[in-house]
């Protein structure tokens, strides 16, 4: 049994009952509660660092013991306050609301307790979220997740709602969280679950028809992402892993270290012919596991094949040259000047004009082999994008190549900011690695050409082999749709929808 407020005890959420009779509605906290970590520090930290700089990162790492201990000794609202101010002072609106939505809900949801979920979920009527966090950071993921409402501090803006000025009125903790619960509940009945895990959270508890503490448990079994009300398939971000005191200390301590080494990765493998890179990559760090059977070097006179692989990072034509010992030719809708300085191999840039793209494939074929990442953008997470068609009508000879990036640290993709650094960034990483596999070229009675089936017939065809091979789903969500959900221009992102072209 919990000690509550008042002399009051909430019994443990492992004491819910979901069969005693139906719930309509609940309030709950987030950190420690609907959260396995009590800790809302490293969501601070990544929208100090993707919304800020790495010096404001910086900063508020540095100031983290500080914060812990004004936290502990004084007062739990004046260390909210600090922390919302060195996070957020002077940090654009629209930067942090983008944040918000392609950065944080990932790592929220990597975090979501079991327990409590199941009993938060359980009621359906109306669920609602209440937090010291600012609602601004945690909207996005409780609505879209969760399917809640949130209640959260707010913040002041100025320079007519544009940038935040760091204060806040009021930090949601205490009586200000069960003041704005009878808000919420206003001329209705009170919520009939409350969930918390702190003392800060027993006044709003307290007025709820039946509360339940949640005990801390770093090992608490984890909501998986069938369980959640959406999924992470689109997401932005630099760093890889939840940037917990220790993770955030490394990734910034390293960040020096690891550009250096990125530019000896980059430079010293630029000059050296493909067929040797694999052992150049092996002395500097990269890991390269190559499996099928490549297709051999095209004849004399004879058109080059064309190499179908999904889409993790820039490099992946660029692998899949080292992997095959030989160069190849690269075709995309975009180049950029120093992504062209760095290349090994010829990178081609697109027109977006189906009958000129087309004709420039084809002449590219008869000069020698030629890779196209037809998803046309990056996907992260285990899903493939919707392949284009306009590859299946130019050969019979099409190679479907499966490849999977390792990044530890950072990610070499990013949909926000400078994107002429992602190949720098997945060679920061201590321990890079890619995994190509080379599939068996599609049969000609399986092609456009020679068996006559329709260019979506073939793209679907390469887009479930590939997929099968990488143990990943198949959705019909494009480069628009990534781009789309976000700039938050779409609704909820539905996952394993039926494959069509």
């Amino acid at each position: 049994m919990a000690p509550a407020a008042g002399g009051r005890f909430f019994p443990p959420v492992t004491a819910y009952d979901a069969a005693a009779g139906a719930r309509r509605t609940v309030a709950a906290d987030l950190d420690g509660t609907l959260l396995v970590s009590s800790s809302a520090f490293p969501y601070y930290f990544l929208v100090a660092l993707e919304a800020g700089s790495y010096l404001r990162a910086l900063a508020l790492l540095l100031a983290a013991p500080w914060l812990l201990v004004l936290y502990v000794g004084v007062s739990e609202a004046a260390a909210i306050g600090l922390l919302v101010f060195i996070t957020f002072a002077g940090l654009r609106v629209r930067d942090v609301e983008a944040v918000a939505r392609g950065v944080l809900p990932r790592h929220y949801a990597a975090g979501v307790r079991a327990d409590t979920w199941a009993v938060f979920r359980g009621c359906a009527e109306r669920r609602v979220v209440v937090t010291a966090s600012p609602a601004v950071m945690v909207g996005e993921f409780v609505r879209e997740f969760l399917g809640a409402e949130v209640a959260g501090t707010e913040l002041e803006t100025f320079a007519s709602g544009k940038r935040f000025t760091g204060r806040i009125e009021a930090v949601l903790v205490g009586e200000k969280k069960r003041e704005v619960v009878e808000k919420l509940f206003a001329g209705g009945d009170m919520p009939d679950v409350g969930l918390g895990d702190r003392e800060s959270d027993h006044d709003f508890m307290a007025i709820c028809k039946e509360a339940y503490m949640v005990p801390k448990n770093k090992r608490a079994r984890r909501a998986t992402a069938d369980e959640l009300l959406s999924r992470a398939i689109f997401h932005d971000g630099r760093l890889v892993r939840r940037p917990d005191p220790a993770n955030a200390l490394f990734a910034l301590a390293y960040l020096p270290v690891g550009f250096a080494v990125a530019l000896l990765r980059v430079f010293l493998n630029l000059p050296v012919p493909a067929r040797f890179v694999r052992h150049t990559y092996r002395l500097t760090g990269i890991r390269l596991a190559v499996r099928g059977t490549p297709p051999p070097p095209p004849r004399p006179g004879s058109p080059g094949s064309l190499l179908v692989c999904n889409h993790r990072t820039a490099l992946d034509p660029i692998i899949v040259s080292i992997a095959l010992g030989r160069p190849v030719t690269c075709v995309t809708y975009s180049v950029s000047r120093l992504s062209t300085a760095i290349s090994p191999i010829p990178a081609v840039a697109l027109s977006r004009d189906r009958a000129a793209d087309a004709a420039r494939i084809a002449a590219l074929l008869e000069e020698g082999d030629v890779v196209v990442c037809p998803e046309g953008t990056t996907c992260r997470e285990p899903y493939l994008l919707r392949f284009s068609a306009l590859f299946a009508e130019l050969t019979e000879r099409i190679v479907p190549v499966a490849v999977e990036a390792k990044q530890g640290t950072y990610y070499g993709s990013t949909a926000r900011g400078w994107k002429f650094l992602d190949p720098y960034f997945f060679y920061m990483n201590p321990r890079p690695g890619y995994e190509v596999t080379f599939l068996p070229a599609l049969r000609p009675e399986e092609t456009c050409v020679a068996g006559g089936r329709s260019a979506v017939e073939v793209a679907n065809h390469v887009q479930r082999v590939i997929a099968k091979e990488l143990g990943f789903h198949c959705t019909t969500l494009t480069r628009k749709d990534k781009y789309m959900k976000l700039a938050g221009n779409d609704g909820r992102v539905a996952a394993d929808k039926p494959k069509a072209n």
